[in-house]
Protein backbone atom coordinates (compact mmCIF):
# COMPACT_ATOMS: atom_id res chain seq x y z
CA UNK A 1 0.00 0.00 0.00
CA UNK A 2 2.31 2.65 -1.25
CA UNK A 3 0.74 6.00 -0.82
CA UNK A 4 1.94 9.60 -0.88
CA UNK A 5 0.99 12.17 1.72
CA UNK A 6 0.15 15.68 0.58
CA UNK A 7 1.23 18.41 3.02
CA UNK A 8 -0.13 21.94 3.08
CA UNK A 9 2.22 24.70 2.06
CA UNK A 10 2.26 26.63 5.29
CA UNK A 11 5.54 28.48 4.69
CA UNK A 12 8.02 28.92 1.82
CA UNK A 13 10.41 26.63 3.64
CA UNK A 14 7.99 23.69 3.72
CA UNK A 15 8.85 21.20 0.94
CA UNK A 16 6.04 19.71 -1.11
CA UNK A 17 7.92 16.69 -2.45
CA UNK A 18 7.50 13.29 -0.79
CA UNK A 19 9.02 9.92 -1.37
CA UNK A 20 6.52 7.06 -1.68
CA UNK A 21 6.15 5.18 1.58
CA UNK A 22 7.00 1.50 1.03
CA UNK A 23 4.43 -0.99 2.33
CA UNK A 24 6.85 -2.46 4.81
CA UNK A 25 7.30 0.85 6.60
CA UNK A 26 3.60 1.09 7.35
CA UNK A 27 3.82 -2.23 9.13
CA UNK A 28 6.63 -0.97 11.33
CA UNK A 29 4.81 2.00 12.87
CA UNK A 30 2.25 4.58 11.81
CA UNK A 31 4.76 7.30 12.72
CA UNK A 32 6.58 6.50 9.46
CA UNK A 33 3.86 8.24 7.46
CA UNK A 34 6.37 10.84 6.21
CA UNK A 35 4.70 13.70 8.05
CA UNK A 36 6.12 17.21 7.66
CA UNK A 37 6.34 19.03 11.00
CA UNK A 38 5.66 22.65 11.85
CA UNK A 39 6.52 24.11 15.21
CA UNK A 40 4.49 26.13 17.68
CA UNK A 41 6.34 27.27 20.80
CA UNK A 42 4.53 27.64 24.06
CA UNK A 43 7.08 30.20 25.21
CA UNK A 44 9.12 32.86 23.52
CA UNK A 45 12.27 30.87 23.87
CA UNK A 46 14.58 29.55 26.53
CA UNK A 47 16.42 32.10 28.71
CA UNK A 48 20.15 31.99 28.32
CA UNK A 49 22.93 32.66 30.78
CA UNK A 50 25.76 34.94 29.69
CA UNK A 51 29.03 35.53 31.49
CA UNK A 52 27.82 39.04 32.27
CA UNK A 53 24.77 37.63 34.02
CA UNK A 54 26.92 35.39 36.17
CA UNK A 55 29.05 38.18 37.52
CA UNK A 56 26.51 40.98 37.92
CA UNK A 57 24.96 39.85 41.21
CA UNK A 58 25.63 41.91 44.35
CA UNK A 59 28.59 41.07 46.56
CA UNK A 60 27.99 38.79 49.48
CA UNK A 61 28.18 40.27 52.97
CA UNK A 62 30.46 38.93 55.66
CA UNK A 63 27.49 37.08 57.20
CA UNK A 64 26.68 35.11 54.08
CA UNK A 65 28.55 32.52 52.12
CA UNK A 66 29.30 33.75 48.60
CA UNK A 67 27.60 31.87 45.73
CA UNK A 68 30.15 30.89 43.11
CA UNK A 69 29.35 31.67 39.45
CA UNK A 70 29.16 27.99 38.52
CA UNK A 71 26.75 27.26 41.34
CA UNK A 72 24.72 30.36 40.48
CA UNK A 73 24.43 29.20 36.87
CA UNK A 74 23.25 25.74 37.99
CA UNK A 75 20.59 27.32 40.24
CA UNK A 76 19.42 29.53 37.38
CA UNK A 77 19.17 26.55 35.02
CA UNK A 78 17.21 24.65 37.64
CA UNK A 79 14.80 27.58 38.01
CA UNK A 80 14.44 27.79 34.23
CA UNK A 81 13.54 24.11 34.01
CA UNK A 82 10.75 24.70 36.52
CA UNK A 83 9.18 27.61 34.66
CA UNK A 84 9.81 26.97 30.96
CA UNK A 85 7.22 25.48 28.64
CA UNK A 86 8.10 22.84 26.04
CA UNK A 87 8.05 23.59 22.34
CA UNK A 88 5.19 21.89 20.51
CA UNK A 89 6.24 20.24 17.26
CA UNK A 90 2.97 19.35 15.48
CA UNK A 91 2.60 17.77 12.03
CA UNK A 92 -0.62 18.28 10.06
CA UNK A 93 -0.90 16.39 6.79
CA UNK A 94 -3.47 15.37 4.17
CA UNK A 95 -3.46 11.90 2.67
CA UNK A 96 -2.89 11.85 -1.10
CA UNK A 97 -6.15 10.12 -2.05
CA UNK A 98 -8.36 12.78 -0.49
CA UNK A 99 -9.94 15.12 -3.07
CA UNK A 100 -8.29 18.49 -3.61
CA UNK A 101 -10.97 20.22 -1.55
CA UNK A 102 -10.56 23.83 -0.30
CA UNK A 103 -12.62 22.93 2.79
CA UNK A 104 -10.16 20.21 3.81
CA UNK A 105 -7.25 22.59 3.29
CA UNK A 106 -9.00 25.21 5.41
CA UNK A 107 -9.60 22.67 8.18
CA UNK A 108 -5.96 21.57 8.10
CA UNK A 109 -4.90 25.22 8.33
CA UNK A 110 -7.18 25.70 11.34
CA UNK A 111 -5.75 22.61 13.01
CA UNK A 112 -2.34 24.26 13.03
CA UNK A 113 -3.58 26.31 15.98
CA UNK A 114 -6.29 24.01 17.29
CA UNK A 115 -4.05 21.01 18.02
CA UNK A 116 -1.52 22.94 20.17
CA UNK A 117 -4.40 24.68 21.96
CA UNK A 118 -5.98 21.32 22.79
CA UNK A 119 -2.62 19.96 23.95
CA UNK A 120 -2.12 22.89 26.37
CA UNK A 121 -5.57 22.40 27.91
CA UNK A 122 -5.19 18.60 28.13
CA UNK A 123 -1.77 18.91 29.81
CA UNK A 124 -3.44 20.76 32.71
CA UNK A 125 -5.15 17.55 33.88
CA UNK A 126 -2.14 15.23 33.89
CA UNK A 127 -1.68 15.67 37.64
CA UNK A 128 -5.37 15.69 38.50
CA UNK A 129 -5.85 13.06 41.26
CA UNK A 130 -9.49 12.47 40.30
CA UNK A 131 -8.40 10.52 37.21
CA UNK A 132 -7.51 7.17 38.75
CA UNK A 133 -7.63 4.99 35.62
CA UNK A 134 -5.34 7.06 33.38
CA UNK A 135 -1.96 5.55 32.50
CA UNK A 136 0.32 7.97 34.35
CA UNK A 137 3.54 7.24 32.47
CA UNK A 138 3.27 10.84 31.20
CA UNK A 139 3.10 13.13 34.23
CA UNK A 140 5.09 16.35 33.89
CA UNK A 141 5.43 17.56 30.30
CA UNK A 142 7.47 20.60 31.38
CA UNK A 143 10.56 18.46 31.82
CA UNK A 144 10.76 18.03 28.03
CA UNK A 145 12.27 20.56 25.66
CA UNK A 146 9.99 19.51 22.81
CA UNK A 147 6.76 17.52 22.37
CA UNK A 148 6.07 15.94 18.98
CA UNK A 149 2.64 14.95 17.66
CA UNK A 150 1.39 14.11 14.15
CA UNK A 151 -2.13 14.26 12.75
CA UNK A 152 -3.20 12.88 9.37
CA UNK A 153 -6.48 13.53 7.55
CA UNK A 154 -7.34 10.61 5.27
CA UNK A 155 -10.22 8.79 3.54
CA UNK A 156 -12.15 5.67 4.62
CA UNK A 157 -10.08 3.31 2.48
CA UNK A 158 -6.82 4.42 4.10
CA UNK A 159 -8.04 4.19 7.70
CA UNK A 160 -9.73 0.87 6.96
CA UNK A 161 -6.37 -0.64 5.98
CA UNK A 162 -4.80 0.67 9.18
CA UNK A 163 -7.72 -0.65 11.21
CA UNK A 164 -7.37 -4.06 9.58
CA UNK A 165 -3.60 -4.16 10.06
CA UNK A 166 -3.47 -3.03 13.68
CA UNK A 167 -6.84 -4.03 15.15
CA UNK A 168 -7.99 -6.86 12.87
CA UNK A 169 -11.16 -4.86 12.18
CA UNK A 170 -11.91 -4.88 8.46
CA UNK A 171 -13.93 -1.66 8.44
CA UNK A 172 -13.46 2.08 8.33
CA UNK A 173 -13.51 3.98 11.61
CA UNK A 174 -13.43 7.64 12.60
CA UNK A 175 -10.14 8.01 14.52
CA UNK A 176 -7.09 5.90 15.38
CA UNK A 177 -4.14 6.82 17.56
CA UNK A 178 -0.76 5.27 18.36
CA UNK A 179 1.44 6.23 21.29
CA UNK A 180 5.15 6.52 20.57
CA UNK A 181 6.15 7.41 24.13
CA UNK A 182 8.73 5.14 25.79
CA UNK A 183 8.74 5.76 29.58
CA UNK A 184 12.12 6.03 31.22
CA UNK A 185 14.00 6.69 27.99
CA UNK A 186 15.43 9.90 29.40
CA UNK A 187 15.54 11.98 26.22
CA UNK A 188 14.47 15.67 26.16
CA UNK A 189 11.84 15.03 23.44
CA UNK A 190 8.40 13.56 24.19
CA UNK A 191 7.27 11.50 21.19
CA UNK A 192 3.58 11.75 21.98
CA UNK A 193 2.38 9.76 18.96
CA UNK A 194 0.18 9.77 15.85
CA UNK A 195 -3.51 10.51 15.26
CA UNK A 196 -5.28 9.49 12.02
CA UNK A 197 -8.79 10.83 11.23
CA UNK A 198 -11.03 9.75 8.36
CA UNK A 199 -12.62 12.86 6.84
CA UNK A 200 -15.29 10.75 5.13
CA UNK A 201 -16.48 9.13 8.36
CA UNK A 202 -16.22 12.45 10.19
CA UNK A 203 -18.42 14.10 7.56
CA UNK A 204 -21.15 11.46 8.00
CA UNK A 205 -21.04 11.78 11.78
CA UNK A 206 -21.11 15.58 11.57
CA UNK A 207 -24.30 15.42 9.50
CA UNK A 208 -25.92 12.95 11.93
CA UNK A 209 -25.00 15.05 14.97
CA UNK A 210 -25.93 18.42 13.49
CA UNK A 211 -22.63 20.27 13.46
CA UNK A 212 -19.87 21.13 10.98
CA UNK A 213 -17.08 18.93 9.70
CA UNK A 214 -14.55 21.06 11.57
CA UNK A 215 -16.49 20.53 14.80
CA UNK A 216 -16.44 16.75 14.34
CA UNK A 217 -12.73 16.65 13.46
CA UNK A 218 -11.95 18.69 16.58
CA UNK A 219 -13.95 16.19 18.66
CA UNK A 220 -12.10 13.24 17.10
CA UNK A 221 -8.74 14.96 17.54
CA UNK A 222 -9.39 15.53 21.26
CA UNK A 223 -10.43 11.88 21.65
CA UNK A 224 -7.23 10.65 19.98
CA UNK A 225 -5.09 13.09 21.98
CA UNK A 226 -6.49 11.86 25.30
CA UNK A 227 -5.71 8.28 24.30
CA UNK A 228 -2.08 9.33 23.74
CA UNK A 229 -2.05 10.90 27.21
CA UNK A 230 -3.10 7.63 28.86
CA UNK A 231 -6.91 7.80 28.93
CA UNK A 232 -8.64 4.63 27.72
CA UNK A 233 -12.43 4.32 27.82
CA UNK A 234 -12.30 0.64 26.83
CA UNK A 235 -10.73 -0.78 29.98
CA UNK A 236 -13.63 -0.21 32.39
CA UNK A 237 -16.80 1.78 33.04
CA UNK A 238 -14.90 4.05 35.42
CA UNK A 239 -12.24 4.73 32.78
CA UNK A 240 -14.95 5.52 30.23
CA UNK A 241 -16.54 8.03 32.59
CA UNK A 242 -13.22 9.73 33.35
CA UNK A 243 -12.31 10.06 29.68
CA UNK A 244 -15.80 11.37 28.92
CA UNK A 245 -15.39 14.08 31.60
CA UNK A 246 -12.00 15.10 30.24
CA UNK A 247 -13.31 15.23 26.65
CA UNK A 248 -16.06 17.59 27.73
CA UNK A 249 -13.64 19.72 29.76
CA UNK A 250 -11.20 20.22 26.88
CA UNK A 251 -13.94 21.01 24.35
CA UNK A 252 -15.75 23.46 26.63
CA UNK A 253 -12.49 25.16 27.70
CA UNK A 254 -11.73 25.94 24.07
CA UNK A 255 -15.31 26.94 23.27
CA UNK A 256 -15.67 24.24 20.60
CA UNK A 257 -19.10 22.99 19.58
CA UNK A 258 -20.37 19.46 20.05
CA UNK A 259 -20.22 16.80 22.74
CA UNK A 260 -17.26 14.52 23.30
CA UNK A 261 -17.03 11.37 21.21
CA UNK A 262 -17.96 9.09 24.12
CA UNK A 263 -21.06 11.11 24.98
CA UNK A 264 -22.06 11.32 21.30
CA UNK A 265 -21.76 7.55 20.92
CA UNK A 266 -23.83 7.03 24.06
CA UNK A 267 -26.54 9.36 22.73
CA UNK A 268 -26.64 7.33 19.51
CA UNK A 269 -27.22 4.15 21.49
CA UNK A 270 -30.01 5.82 23.43
CA UNK A 271 -31.72 6.92 20.23
CA UNK A 272 -31.52 3.53 18.57
CA UNK A 273 -31.25 0.09 20.12
CA UNK A 274 -28.09 -1.73 19.00
CA UNK A 275 -30.03 -4.73 17.84
CA UNK A 276 -33.29 -3.30 16.61
CA UNK A 277 -32.29 -3.64 12.96
CA UNK A 278 -31.35 -7.30 13.39
CA UNK A 279 -34.54 -8.09 15.29
CA UNK A 280 -36.69 -6.38 12.68
CA UNK A 281 -34.94 -8.26 9.87
CA UNK A 282 -35.52 -11.59 11.59
CA UNK A 283 -39.18 -10.84 12.19
CA UNK A 284 -39.74 -9.75 8.58
CA UNK A 285 -37.96 -12.89 7.36
CA UNK A 286 -40.47 -15.15 9.11
CA UNK A 287 -43.74 -15.77 7.30
CA UNK A 288 -46.98 -16.36 9.18
CA UNK A 289 -48.07 -18.97 6.65
CA UNK A 290 -45.38 -21.62 7.03
CA UNK A 291 -43.28 -20.21 9.90
CA UNK A 292 -40.04 -20.89 8.00
CA UNK A 293 -37.23 -18.36 8.11
CA UNK A 294 -36.03 -16.77 4.89
CA UNK A 295 -32.76 -16.09 6.70
CA UNK A 296 -30.76 -19.32 6.60
CA UNK A 297 -27.81 -18.31 8.80
CA UNK A 298 -26.88 -15.56 11.23
CA UNK A 299 -23.21 -14.54 11.51
CA UNK A 300 -22.93 -13.71 15.20
CA UNK A 301 -19.73 -11.87 16.22
CA UNK A 302 -19.47 -12.74 19.89
CA UNK A 303 -16.77 -10.14 20.60
CA UNK A 304 -18.96 -7.35 19.32
CA UNK A 305 -22.42 -8.53 20.31
CA UNK A 306 -22.26 -10.78 23.39
CA UNK A 307 -19.09 -9.67 25.22
CA UNK A 308 -17.54 -6.22 25.56
CA UNK A 309 -13.78 -5.49 25.73
CA UNK A 310 -13.84 -6.01 29.48
CA UNK A 311 -15.43 -9.46 29.13
CA UNK A 312 -18.78 -8.26 30.47
CA UNK A 313 -21.97 -9.82 29.12
CA UNK A 314 -24.22 -7.56 27.07
CA UNK A 315 -27.67 -8.54 28.32
CA UNK A 316 -29.48 -7.05 25.32
CA UNK A 317 -27.40 -9.34 23.15
CA UNK A 318 -28.53 -12.37 25.12
CA UNK A 319 -32.17 -11.55 24.35
CA UNK A 320 -31.37 -11.05 20.66
CA UNK A 321 -29.42 -14.30 20.62
CA UNK A 322 -32.47 -16.13 21.94
CA UNK A 323 -34.68 -14.37 19.39
CA UNK A 324 -32.44 -15.53 16.54
CA UNK A 325 -32.51 -19.15 17.67
CA UNK A 326 -36.25 -19.10 18.27
CA UNK A 327 -36.68 -18.26 14.57
CA UNK A 328 -34.78 -21.42 13.66
CA UNK A 329 -31.99 -19.57 11.88
CA UNK A 330 -28.62 -21.31 12.15
CA UNK A 331 -25.91 -19.54 14.15
CA UNK A 332 -22.35 -19.09 12.89
CA UNK A 333 -20.15 -18.01 15.80
CA UNK A 334 -17.30 -15.59 15.08
CA UNK A 335 -14.76 -14.65 17.73
CA UNK A 336 -11.13 -13.88 18.54
CA UNK A 337 -11.43 -16.18 21.57
CA UNK A 338 -11.08 -19.93 21.79
CA UNK A 339 -14.06 -22.26 21.45
CA UNK A 340 -13.61 -23.27 25.08
CA UNK A 341 -13.98 -19.63 26.18
CA UNK A 342 -17.24 -19.15 24.25
CA UNK A 343 -18.60 -22.44 25.59
CA UNK A 344 -17.96 -21.21 29.12
CA UNK A 345 -19.44 -17.76 28.44
CA UNK A 346 -22.60 -19.29 26.97
CA UNK A 347 -23.01 -21.46 30.05
CA UNK A 348 -22.62 -18.48 32.39
CA UNK A 349 -25.56 -16.63 30.80
CA UNK A 350 -27.65 -19.82 30.57
CA UNK A 351 -27.62 -20.02 26.79
CA UNK A 352 -26.43 -23.62 26.59
CA UNK A 353 -30.01 -24.85 26.17
CA UNK A 354 -30.27 -22.66 23.06
CA UNK A 355 -26.97 -23.47 21.39
CA UNK A 356 -24.27 -26.10 21.64
CA UNK A 357 -21.02 -24.34 20.78
CA UNK A 358 -19.18 -27.62 20.26
CA UNK A 359 -21.71 -28.71 17.62
CA UNK A 360 -22.13 -25.40 15.82
CA UNK A 361 -20.13 -23.99 12.91
CA UNK A 362 -17.81 -21.23 13.98
CA UNK A 363 -14.69 -19.14 13.43
CA UNK A 364 -12.36 -18.94 16.45
CA UNK A 365 -9.00 -17.40 17.40
CA UNK A 366 -9.26 -14.63 14.76
CA UNK A 367 -10.06 -17.20 12.08
CA UNK A 368 -7.06 -19.44 12.77
CA UNK A 369 -9.45 -22.31 13.53
CA UNK A 370 -12.73 -22.93 11.66
CA UNK A 371 -15.34 -25.55 12.55
CA UNK A 372 -17.99 -26.68 10.09
CA UNK A 373 -21.12 -28.83 10.26
CA UNK A 374 -21.58 -30.71 13.54
CA UNK A 375 -18.64 -28.74 14.95
CA UNK A 376 -16.00 -30.64 12.98
CA UNK A 377 -12.71 -28.87 12.36
CA UNK A 378 -12.33 -27.94 8.69
CA UNK A 379 -9.46 -25.45 8.80
CA UNK A 380 -6.54 -24.61 11.04
CA UNK A 381 -3.52 -22.38 10.58
CA UNK A 382 -0.71 -22.65 13.10
CA UNK A 383 2.04 -20.23 13.95
CA UNK A 384 5.58 -21.02 12.90
CA UNK A 385 7.26 -22.98 15.71
CA UNK A 386 10.36 -20.76 15.58
CA UNK A 387 8.19 -17.68 16.20
CA UNK A 388 6.61 -19.37 19.22
CA UNK A 389 9.97 -20.36 20.69
CA UNK A 390 11.44 -16.88 20.18
CA UNK A 391 8.39 -15.32 21.77
CA UNK A 392 8.68 -17.58 24.83
CA UNK A 393 12.41 -16.86 25.16
CA UNK A 394 11.62 -13.14 25.09
CA UNK A 395 8.85 -13.62 27.66
CA UNK A 396 11.20 -15.47 29.98
CA UNK A 397 14.13 -13.07 29.56
CA UNK A 398 12.08 -9.89 30.10
CA UNK A 399 9.53 -11.41 32.50
CA UNK A 400 6.61 -10.40 30.28
CA UNK A 401 3.58 -12.70 30.67
CA UNK A 402 2.78 -14.69 27.54
CA UNK A 403 -0.04 -17.14 26.84
CA UNK A 404 -0.07 -19.51 23.86
CA UNK A 405 -3.40 -20.77 22.53
CA UNK A 406 -3.33 -24.33 21.28
CA UNK A 407 -6.89 -25.18 20.13
CA UNK A 408 -8.77 -25.14 23.47
CA UNK A 409 -5.72 -25.11 25.72
CA UNK A 410 -3.69 -22.20 27.12
CA UNK A 411 0.04 -22.52 27.84
CA UNK A 412 2.46 -20.29 29.74
CA UNK A 413 5.84 -20.39 31.49
CA UNK A 414 5.08 -18.72 34.83
CA UNK A 415 2.17 -17.65 37.01
CA UNK A 416 0.91 -14.08 36.68
CA UNK A 417 -2.27 -12.09 37.29
CA UNK A 418 -2.56 -11.76 33.49
CA UNK A 419 -3.34 -15.49 33.31
CA UNK A 420 -6.04 -15.10 35.95
CA UNK A 421 -7.52 -12.17 34.04
CA UNK A 422 -7.81 -14.22 30.85
CA UNK A 423 -9.57 -16.95 32.79
CA UNK A 424 -11.81 -14.89 35.09
CA UNK A 425 -12.67 -11.93 32.85
CA UNK A 426 -12.37 -13.41 29.37
CA UNK A 427 -13.43 -17.01 30.13
CA UNK A 428 -10.37 -18.65 28.58
CA UNK A 429 -9.20 -21.99 30.06
CA UNK A 430 -6.82 -21.85 33.00
CA UNK A 431 -3.29 -21.68 31.64
CA UNK A 432 -1.09 -24.74 31.99
CA UNK A 433 2.37 -23.81 33.29
CA UNK A 434 5.08 -25.52 31.23
CA UNK A 435 8.27 -26.66 33.02
CA UNK A 436 10.41 -25.17 30.25
CA UNK A 437 10.39 -23.94 26.66
CA UNK A 438 11.39 -27.43 25.58
CA UNK A 439 7.93 -28.60 26.60
CA UNK A 440 6.18 -26.56 23.89
CA UNK A 441 4.04 -28.71 21.54
CA UNK A 442 6.28 -30.37 18.96
CA UNK A 443 3.60 -30.44 16.28
CA UNK A 444 3.47 -26.62 16.02
CA UNK A 445 -0.17 -26.57 17.09
CA UNK A 446 -0.21 -23.00 18.45
CA UNK A 447 -2.66 -20.63 16.75
CA UNK A 448 -2.26 -17.45 18.83
CA UNK A 449 0.19 -15.79 21.21
CA UNK A 450 -1.02 -13.16 23.68
CA UNK A 451 1.43 -10.84 25.49
CA UNK A 452 0.51 -8.60 28.40
CA UNK A 453 1.02 -5.08 27.11
CA UNK A 454 1.87 -2.24 29.52
CA UNK A 455 2.94 1.37 29.15
CA UNK A 456 6.45 0.32 30.11
CA UNK A 457 6.93 -2.45 27.54
CA UNK A 458 4.56 -1.46 24.72
CA UNK A 459 7.02 0.05 22.24
CA UNK A 460 9.95 -2.33 22.76
CA UNK A 461 7.66 -5.38 22.79
CA UNK A 462 5.96 -4.35 19.56
CA UNK A 463 9.32 -3.65 17.88
CA UNK A 464 10.64 -7.08 18.86
CA UNK A 465 7.50 -8.86 17.66
CA UNK A 466 7.64 -7.05 14.33
CA UNK A 467 11.20 -8.31 13.88
CA UNK A 468 10.48 -11.98 14.61
CA UNK A 469 7.16 -12.10 12.73
CA UNK A 470 8.03 -10.13 9.60
CA UNK A 471 6.39 -11.83 6.61
CA UNK A 472 5.41 -14.87 8.70
CA UNK A 473 2.69 -13.69 11.11
CA UNK A 474 0.54 -10.69 12.01
CA UNK A 475 0.30 -8.55 15.13
CA UNK A 476 -3.17 -7.45 16.27
CA UNK A 477 -4.34 -5.18 19.09
CA UNK A 478 -7.79 -6.41 20.04
CA UNK A 479 -7.54 -5.08 23.60
CA UNK A 480 -5.62 -2.11 25.06
CA UNK A 481 -3.60 -4.30 27.41
CA UNK A 482 -2.93 -7.25 25.08
CA UNK A 483 -0.69 -7.60 22.04
CA UNK A 484 -1.44 -10.72 19.99
CA UNK A 485 0.40 -12.66 17.29
CA UNK A 486 -1.67 -14.71 14.85
CA UNK A 487 -0.91 -16.62 11.63
CA UNK A 488 -0.37 -14.49 8.53
CA UNK A 489 -3.56 -15.57 6.75
CA UNK A 490 -5.77 -15.77 9.82
CA UNK A 491 -8.67 -13.32 9.89
CA UNK A 492 -12.37 -13.38 10.63
CA UNK A 493 -13.22 -12.46 7.04
CA UNK A 494 -11.09 -15.27 5.63
CA UNK A 495 -12.66 -17.70 8.09
CA UNK A 496 -16.14 -16.66 6.93
CA UNK A 497 -15.24 -17.36 3.30
CA UNK A 498 -13.86 -20.81 4.18
CA UNK A 499 -16.91 -21.70 6.25
CA UNK A 500 -19.49 -20.49 3.72
CA UNK A 501 -17.79 -22.52 0.99
CA UNK A 502 -17.88 -25.55 3.28
CA UNK A 503 -21.59 -25.05 3.99
CA UNK A 504 -22.33 -24.57 0.31
CA UNK A 505 -23.79 -21.10 0.82
CA UNK A 506 -23.57 -18.81 -2.19
CA UNK A 507 -23.88 -15.05 -2.34
CA UNK A 508 -27.54 -15.23 -3.36
CA UNK A 509 -28.63 -16.95 -0.15
CA UNK A 510 -29.95 -14.76 2.66
CA UNK A 511 -27.51 -14.41 5.57
CA UNK A 512 -28.01 -12.12 8.53
CA UNK A 513 -25.13 -10.35 10.28
CA UNK A 514 -25.57 -9.98 14.00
Amino acid sequence: MARLLRSLLFSPRTPLHFRPTPPSSLQLTPSTLALIPWSCALSSGHPSCSSRDLTSSPRASYATRPILPRRRAALRRKQERRTRKPELDVSICIEEELPDDPQIKSIAETLRKDVPDAMKVAFESLKDPKYQTRDKSIKNVNKFLKIQLSLLLCDDAFIRKLNKEWRDEDSATDVLSWSQHIPGLGIPILLLGDIVISVETAARQAEERGHTLLDEIRILMVHGLLHLLGFDHEISCEAEKEMEIEEERVLSSLGWRGKGLIQSAYDSLQDEDNFSDLSQEIKKATTVKDNKPKLSHILFDIDDKLLDNDGQMLLKSVDTFKEVISREAKIIIITEKSRAAITRAVEIVNLEEYISVSLSPGIFLHGAVVYGMQGREIYRENLDQDICREAFFYSLEHEIPLVAFSIDQCLSLFEHSFLESLHNRHYEPKAKILPSILDLPEDSSIQKLAFLRTAGNSSTLQTHLLEITKGRARIVESHPDVLEVIPLNASKSNGIKILLDHLGINTDERIGNG
